[in-house]
């Protein structure tokens, strides 16, 4: 696809009514509860040679054993199903072999076999298992060797493959999250290796990820946050109505939930909600139990963000175009130490927790 072409693509309204019904259709079902769960957890780590022979902060090193712990994964989702949860987005990443590319997997990713075998119980709770691949250049190590060839044609193939073999797995899934969210220098600053894409290219690969998902029949997901900057008015242009959108807001700096805050970067994520209401996009908004540096300095908990997400969302956003809502705990299935004071899988169960009582 050249340049013309997928701007040509993306502006064009046939190219949502080409989709097949079952992609456009925006709430034809119950309100869809989320909650992200990390299956693979390189989405943040930096994979280096070998030989390498300097010195890397041990947050940013790699999983090379997975980190989920089968029996605690099997307890969230079970949370899930008993407080009335509707969906879990399963964050793939390292922790399945996928059938194309093998060589992505680390000590421990799940067979196929054992996936589908998840995803059936997953579906007799009432539980919607959803994919998820990050595709953004800031969240990519679970693709290793790939990570450095960005915008290159093995790097397209490889994508291509990933999502093929992904919607295979989950039996042609109603969503697929891609991801392609902080894709900024400013995210990379501590890397070793840093790339980001912008402009015509950032758009290109994005929409590349969404035509080889709506291939397959599934309809793409993605975060928000590239309309909170860079030519935001792009965004509202070029991105197809069809892909379901995430805007997340955590209150990460204390702001609140204000609309007309003239906060730097906390106002445009909170009045996203309602531009992306204007523009004619089904969203699923996503909160946090997540503490910031700015929430554990103050002393405080981010408890409060799921309720403050959802009160917001709805006041903004049209019934028939709010899908439902998501919580990112943004902790793994484990039993280690999170810096502010919870554990792992007791922070994703209070999340869960806090999504059922605001969402209703």
């Amino acid at each position: 696809m050249n340049r013309r072409e997928f701007i040509a693509a993306a502006g064009s309204a046939a190219a949502v009514s080409a989709l097949p019904n079952a992609l456009r259709a925006a709430n034809g079902r119950d309100p869809i509860k989320a909650v992200l769960l990390h299956l693979g957890n390189n989405m943040w780590a930096e994979w280096l040679p070998d030989d390498f022979v300097g010195e890397i902060e041990p947050r940013r090193v790699p999983d090379v054993k997975l980190r989920c712990q089968d029996a605690l994964w099997r307890r969230a989702v079970d949370h899930a199903a008993a407080k009335g949860l509707n969906m879990v987005v399963v964050d793939i990443g390292e922790g399945l072999v996928f059938p194309s590319h093998p060589e992505l997997a680390i000590e421990g990713s799940w067979s196929v076999e054992k996936m589908r075998v998840e995803l059936e119980r997953m579906r007799k709770l009432g539980i919607e298992p959803i994919p998820k691949l990050n595709f953004s250049a800031t969240h990519d190590a679970w693709l290793k060797e790939y990570h450095r060839m960005v915008s290159t044609r093995p790097y397209y193939k490889v994508c291509k493959e990933l999502i093929r073999d992904v919607c295979e797995i989950f039996d042609t899934p109603r969503f697929f999250h891609l991801g392609w969210d902080e894709e900024h220098v400013n995210y990379q600053k501590k890397c070793n290796y840093a790339v980001a894409r912008q402009g015509d290219l950032w758009w290109h690969d994005m929409l590349y990820t969404v035509k080889c998902t709506e291939e397959c029949g599934v309809r793409a997901w993605i975060w928000s946050d590239h309309c909170w900057w860079s030519e935001p008015e792009r965004f509202f242009k070029l991105c197809p109505k069809s892909v379901v959108q995430s805007n997340w807001y955590y209150d990460n700096n204390l702001h609140g939930f204000d609309p007309n805050m003239d906060a730097k970067g906390d106002g445009a994520k909170v009045r996203a909600f309602a531009k992306l209401e204007a523009a004619g996009f089904d969203q699923i908004p996503c909160g946090s139990n997540w503490c910031s540096e700015e929430h554990i300095k103050a002393g405080k908990n981010a408890d409060y963000v799921m309720a403050g997400v959802v009160g917001l969302a709805r006041k903004v956003i049209a019934p028939e175009r709010l899908l439902g809502f998501m919580t990112a705990p943004w902790a793994a299935c484990t039993e280690e130490k999170l810096k502010w004071g919870k554990v792992s899988i007791d922070s994703i169960l209070e999340g869960i927790d806090q999504l059922a009582a605001a969402a209703g």
